[in-house]
């Protein structure tokens, strides 16, 4: 299990040189991950294939959890648009957001090893010393407002899609262990999905008003 570093903050980047040597760091990550289980990646192999010093690597991630943490922030950047999208545009939001859960899982069971890591560490971590697992929350749900089709998000809505996250993240973490099959977890999302996502709005302005609902592309207070 990867440990946890004091919590101390970690350096942002700010310019484009940072920013791509910031990115060329997750992308290493990634890599090594994919190859071999998360204890195995060791950060100087990170810091060598991503080309920055070891001093470097540290500053913006003071440990390796804070390092697989934002690579899974990263890789929710990547899928969200494939996500959100919808095949059927008939589909009820409870179709549409199972269809988005299904293509989350099947991404990233195509790389099991990069998946256990990243969620080994996002559950490992905490939001109070490392703020990046708040934008995980974040970026995921807003992911199904939209594939859910919800212009508004009352406080049931948002509710029922905390309580569904935290569904698939068990679903996903049992499938990679292989304590369920690929179709039960996929039958276990939809009967999620089904239940969970019966009570929600149907995500008009006439049934959410801006007293009780706010816009799904705002940042909605998270309860983590």
């Amino acid at each position: 299990m990867p440990r946890v570093a004091e919590a101390r903050d970690a350096a942002e980047p700010t310019s484009a040189e940072q920013r791509a040597r910031f990115g060329r760091i997750l992308d290493a990550a990634a890599s090594l991950a994919t190859e071999k289980e998360l204890e195995r990646v060791q950060m100087h192999e990170v810091a060598k294939m991503a080309g920055v010093a070891i001093g470097t690597l540290y500053r913006y991630f003071p440990s390796k959890t804070h390092l697989f943490v934002a690579v899974m922030v990263d890789q929710i950047d990547q899928m969200s648009d494939r996500m959100a999208q919808r095949t059927n545009p008939d589909a009820t939001p409870q179709e549409a957001v199972y269809e988005a859960l299904v293509r989350a899982t099947r991404a990233l069971r195509r790389r099991p090893l990069l998946a256990t890591a990243m969620i080994q560490s996002t559950s490992t971590a905490k939001a109070t010393s490392i703020p990046d697992v708040a934008k995980i929350d974040h970026r995921f749900r807003e992911v199904l407002y939209r594939a859910a089709g919800l212009e508004y998000v009352t406080e049931r809505d948002a509710t029922l899609v905390r309580v569904l996250e935290q569904a698939w993240f068990g679903i996903i973490q049992s499938s990679l262990n292989g304590r369920i099959s690929v179709p039960d977890a996929e039958s276990d999302l939809r009967v999620a999905c089904e239940l969970l996502l019966a009570g929600l709005s149907n995500a008009s302005p006439a049934n959410a008003s801006p007293a009780n609902a706010s816009p799904a592309n705002a940042s909605p207070a998270l309860s983590v």
